[in-house]
């Protein structure tokens, strides 16, 4: 596998301090995790935020959305919502006696699920095959979705009347879970002062395009990762299948999207090649929701998040070798 040019890594790096830049004249405050979800859009991943009503969580997708470009759509879920709501479905078209397949809102470049825990787990699955293989099939025929695809989905973790939990085949498919949280004292103030840019996602500059993103990529398929790297990474989801807290640990598609989110990472800050602490940083946000505690672990209000530091933690990082 060749290694990306500096020029390539010059141009992710780049990209990635554009939109950054760019969404956070809307999300004011939250540059790490503006920072987050934009490495995960990068690694061609989807990202989950969730956090509590009035963070700014729909605000961050929608200026994610404005700052790419191209095509977007949002979807309000709903407990009425049908997965041809989502998918699209095969109409009969009158005039010509045919019947021809009618896009759904899913093909677009960004998606934006909105609350996607008030729709029934019947049309959360509507989602199952175009997140992991941007396809959909209906009657038999698959069709493509743009490239790139991403979906943005926002979720509460209180107000739990009316919503439905995320089953784990769900929950899979989001390379990344994001908390927003609420500002410090500094930046909820200026998000307070009338005639603040806060929120006001139609001020987000497009710095970008879809065939740009895609573009890198490609690139950032060429990101190093040395053979001890792996191991790390491989050891962390070992450590994770026999933690006595877990039931259940992190498959080998979590793995492998810790390191397609480190490879991006890395090349964020110009390198081109990862490094332990690329992957320590990464390890909560993409694992920790793909993890189920035990009923024990979780009567003793043991958090995944806090797990998995236990666990990246307890497992020795790859150390450089002497020249």
């Amino acid at each position: 596998m060749s290694t990306p040019t500096p020029e390539q890594v010059a141009e992710v790096r780049l990209l990635h301090t554009d939109v950054v830049d760019a969404v956070s004249e809307a999300v004011q405050g939250k540059r790490a995790v503006v920072e987050l979800v934009v490495t995960c859009l990068l690694a061609g991943g989807h990202v989950l935020l969730e956090d509590v009503p009035g963070t700014g969580k729909t605000t961050l997708a929608r200026s994610i959305a404005a700052a790419v470009g191209g095509s977007s759509r949002r979807i309000q879920f709903t407990p009425d919502l049908l997965p041809a709501d989502i998918t699209g479905t095969a109409v009969f078209e009158p005039a010509s006696g045919e019947i021809t397949f009618r896009p759904g809102p899913v093909f677009t470049n960004v998606l934006l699920a909105d609350e996607i825990n008030r729709a029934a787990a019947k049309t959360q699955s509507a989602l199952l095959e175009v997140m992991a293989e941007r396809t959909v099939t209906v009657d038999g025929v698959g069709h493509a979705v743009p490239d790139p695809f991403v979906v943005i989905a926002t979720q509460n973790p209180v107000d739990l009347d009316g919503t439905y939990r995320l089953p784990e085949a769900q929950l899979d498919r989001f390379l990344m879970r994001v908390t927003l949280g609420y500002p410090d004292p500094e930046h909820e103030i200026e998000v307070l002062r009338p005639g603040s840019g806060a929120g006001v996602v139609e001020k987000v500059r497009e710095v970008t395009d879809p065939d740009r993103v895609a573009a890198v990529r490609s690139a950032l398929r060429h990101i190093h990762v040395a053979d001890p790297l792996l191991g790390y990474v491989r050891a962390i989801g070992a450590a994770t299948r026999t933690e006595e807290r877990l039931r259940l640990g992190a498959s080998t598609r979590a793995l492998r999207g810790l390191v397609a989110a480190a490879q991006a990472f890395a090349a964020a800050q110009g390198r081109h090649y990862v490094v332990p602490s690329d992957v320590q940083r990464l390890a909560e946000p993409v694992l920790a929701h793909r993890l189920i505690p035990t009923r024990d672990a979780l009567l003793a209000g043991e958090d995944p998040a806090r797990i998995v530091a236990d666990v990246v933690e307890s497992v020795e990082a790859p150390r450089p070798v002497p020249a």
